[in-house]
């Protein structure tokens, strides 16, 4: 997330999930988490979450897009597609969101009623 220079792809790595915390699910909803805001920088975007206080950058143009249409979506496949991340992108891209889901700065979004 945070070691693409600015315009490239995510790099893809592992993510470590403790024990006791359900592991990222790509195939769910998902939407920036109501106490975070997204500051637009030449790089790409400050992301700042109010209620931790927690900092971190989006060094990628793509990935701020992708972050700002997560709520549009049905789940994260959908919104790469939408935002015409490259099939051979997408795990990089799973993986910084991931983190970005650890650091609550994304969150799930409730379940719609029927």
């Amino acid at each position: 997330m945070t070691d693409s220079p600015a315009g490239s792809t995510p790099v893809a790595g592992s993510v470590t999930v403790p024990a006791d915390e359900a592991p990222f699910d790509p195939g769910v909803g998902w939407r920036k988490s109501r106490s975070v805001a997204l500051r637009p920088e030449p790089f790409g975007a400050l992301v700042y979450h109010f209620g931790n206080r927690k900092l971190s950058f989006l060094k990628s143009m793509p990935l701020v897009a992708v972050v700002k249409a997560l709520e549009e979506h049905p789940d994260v496949p959908s919104t790469l597609a939408a935002c015409d991340v490259p099939a051979s992108q997408h795990r990089a891209y799973v993986t910084a969101l991931a983190t970005l889901a650890r650091s609550q700065m994304i969150e799930r979004r409730p379940e719609e009623s029927a």
